[in-house]
């Protein structure tokens, strides 16, 4: 199937920042789509619902936190043989509650320039490009 047959899956993800500026990152679940792997946090964007809409609802489904201040930071296209994805990326600065796999995965907090040392969706790339970068 050619990338313009499919249908693109529109994902909230958070580029979540405590204040030693370590990153969130948690692992997929192995029965998923690019299981196994580290990612930002977040989910699908549900029909009627804006983009930091998702994004609060999936942070404190996934991690038990409520985001409180949050901007966007990029987006990132990316076609893989199965599926396509938009990966709307915000940035988290601040939060209450403290994050925790709340499904079960396990969830690390991990130095800017530690996130080279973990396994990564291809598509997450751009935006590890982009934190690195500043």
């Amino acid at each position: 199937m050619s990338a313009s047959n499919r249908k693109t899956v529109h994902v909230a993800a958070g580029v979540i920042v405590d204040g030693g500026g370590r990153i969130l990152i948690a692992r997929r679940p192995d029965h998923t789509h690019q299981g196994g792997l580290w990612e930002f946090p977040g989910g699908k964007v549900d029909a009627g619902e804006t983009v930091a809409e998702a994004l609060c609802r999936e942070l404190l489904e996934e991690l038990g936190i409520n985001a409180r201040e949050y901007s966007p930071l990029l987006e990132v296209r990316h076609d893989y043989p199965d599926k396509s994805v938009l990966l709307d990326v915000w940035q988290v600065t601040a939060f209450s509650g403290e994050p925790h796999g709340r499904e079960g995965q396990p969830v690390q907090w991990v130095p800017v320039d530690a996130l080279a040392d973990y396994r990564f969706p291809e598509a997450n790339m751009a935006i590890i490009e982009k934190i690195l970068a500043g």
